[in-house]
């Protein structure tokens, strides 16, 4: 499948848009794409959860009885891992939980989700996205208008005040630029919207 429909703001096809098959024609590679979304996951996350180590727990310092003639076993510390209120055996401490992908391996799962995409029919191109006013009832008529409903992915060539206002307050709609397309944005999305010029960007960032 080397081209795709480009529609006007009314839904209507208006011309057609040549793809370039290196990026949309490959193979999905699924153990890729389930790569890249576990990474960028992973880096979302802080890492911030620590326990104290027997050095950090508050009390402690008196020995609780004499080491020998109370019939009970000998300790040292109130704060022992062994007693409730006492320290933590192997508990998490703050790391870094993030690792970066090669940049090949990232071009291949992005060209795999849109390429996955494509073939389910869940790409719909513009000639171009004009509003006269951030209005949100505009925004709300062209997804009418594109048929288009659940999570979706609006990917623009650059940022225009009135589209980004009109689908901003939207439900289910998310809004990126070209330059910061990610594998798990495009996976996270029923359907993506995007326009000619924008679909040009990402050929020539992935080419």
């Amino acid at each position: 499948m080397e081209k795709i429909s480009i529609l006007n703001q009314s839904g209507k096809q208006v011309g057609e848009l040549k793809l370039n098959k290196d990026i949309f024609s490959g193979p999905v590679n699924k153990t890729v794409l389930a790569d890249s979304v576990k990474a960028y996951l992973n880096n979302q996350r802080h890492g911030t959860s620590d326990t104290k180590v027997r050095s950090e727990v508050r009390g402690g310092g008196r020995k609780p009885w004499k080491q020998k003639g109370t019939g009970s076993a000998r300790v040292g510390s109130i704060r022992s891992p062994l007693w409730r209120g006492g320290a933590i055996i192997f508990g998490p401490h703050p790391r870094s939980l993030s690792y970066q992908l090669p940049k090949k391996v990232k071009k291949i799962a992005i060209k795999s989700a849109l390429t996955d995409k494509l073939i389910s029919g869940k790409i719909k191109v513009l000639d171009d996205i004009v509003f006269e006013q951030p209005k949100t009832k505009s925004g709300l008529g062209l997804l009418k208008a594109l048929n288009v409903s659940g999570k979706i992915l609006l990917i623009l060539a650059d940022k225009t005040e009135n589209v980004v206002k009109s689908m901003q307050n939207i439900s289910g709609v998310n809004i990126i630029y070209t330059n910061s397309i990610s594998v798990y944005s495009l996976v996270n999305c029923d359907e993506i919207v995007t326009t000619a010029k924008a679909l040009k960007n990402i050929e020539e960032l992935l080419g």
